[in-house]
């Protein structure tokens, strides 16, 4: 492999210096001056004794080179990526627009192009990457007049809390197939995710683990993509704020199952999709008349009274029910009330029912 590298770059020495030397010489006749007849071969044979002692230290320069980028854009979110190459190409077309009258320039002409390419390029680059959100924005006002509601509804962000990770429901739900779009967990999410894990407190620090391998079992799974988006905001220290932030400035929702953080998003004109009310709302109807056989395992806070629960988790208080605790029961419902809790079925046992 070295002995091949160093064979190419001679070659390009080579070349290199052949065409350096016909340069001089031209130069040489504009200004009278003598240059020696053998300038050529000097020239190129410095040239391949050049590139036969420079290649491997470039090969290996351009390997950690490549390697460095790699790992960069990797790490660069996708926004920042397209915003850098559209600034990249929009510099490229003005130094070319500019470099066209230039070309006629003695000596300097063929070299501007060039040089202009360089700057403005990279110009175009920074401008870009640091103009992403404008370049998003200006994109998402064409795709709204470009594609109907339910398309734009598809394509909306939803922004992952740290509580809807921890809670795990989250796997489930993507897995059925309901949450279509980019999964977004923002970087102070999860270094929030990191801090519980790595609690002293026991419960703090399992949850905090729980969460960490909900995220790590979604990342997996080919149903859903999961995004990382390395964006944080100093000036803001509750991890609330930023989320609703961020929200607002990628017109994404945020996906929770905090109480509070659903009456702040709504506060600021954030839509939120709320895994609790998603249960509730899937819960099976049970309307008053209904029989249910139920399992009564605990006494309820009124006298007599005994609890039960549904399969999703749905409270029943069994009026009359104490005394069949551990037993199963048919029961017959006679309300059901809905708070902000979730709802709470009110029944009692059918052979009292039948007896009064």
């Amino acid at each position: 492999m070295v002995i091949f590298v160093r064979i190419v770059f001679a070659a390009i020495g080579g070349f290199l210096g052949y065409s350096g030397a016909l340069s001089l010489l031209k130069i040489d006749a504009m200004t009278g001056f003598d240059y020696p007849s053998y300038l050529i071969g000097l020239f190129v044979f410095g040239g391949i004794f050049a590139g036969i002692f420079s290649g491997p230290p470039v090969l290996r320069g351009f390997k950690t080179t490549r390697k460095r980028i790699t790992q960069t854009l990797l790490k660069t979110p996708t926004s920042e990526l397209i915003g850098g190459i559209i600034g990249l190409v929009i510099g490229w077309i003005i130094a070319l627009v500019i470099s066209i009258p230039l070309l006629r320039l003695p000596l300097v002409g063929d070299y501007l192009p060039i040089v202009l390419g360089l700057l403005l390029g990279y110009l175009g680059l920074i401008v870009g990457t640091r103009k992403r959100e404008d370049f998003s924005q200006a994109f998402s006002r064409s795709n709204l007049e470009r594609f109907n509601s339910k398309t734009r509804l598809e394509a909306i962000p939803k922004i992952l809390d740290t509580s809807v990770i921890i809670d795990g429901r989250i796997a489930d739900i993507t897995r059925s197939g309901f949450l279509e779009g980019d999964l977004i967990v923002p970087g102070f999410v999860l270094e929030e995710l990191q801090h519980i894990a790595d609690s002293s407190d026991v419960l703090k620090r399992n949850r905090g683990r729980r969460g960490l391998d909900i995220l790590n079992k979604i990342q997996k799974e080919p149903y859903s993509t999961v995004r990382i988006l390395e964006k944080d905001y100093s000036e803001i220290n509750e991890v609330d704020s930023k989320l609703v932030k961020l929200a607002k400035d990628i017109s994404g929702k945020v996906v929770t199952n905090d109480y509070n953080l659903n009456k702040v998003c709504e506060l600021h004109g954030v839509f939120v999709l709320n895994i609790n009310e998603l249960a509730n709302s899937v819960k099976p109807v049970v309307l008053p008349g209904e029989e249910l056989q139920v399992q009564v395992i605990k006494d309820g806070k009124e006298q007599g009274q005994g609890v039960a629960y549904l399969d999703d988790g749905t409270m029943i208080v069994v009026d009359g029910g104490r005394r069949f605790i551990g037993e199963m029961v048919c029961v017959l419902v006679t309300s059901v009330l809905q708070t902000a809790a979730g709802r709470m079925i009110f029944a009692k046992p059918k052979s009292i029912e039948r007896a009064l």
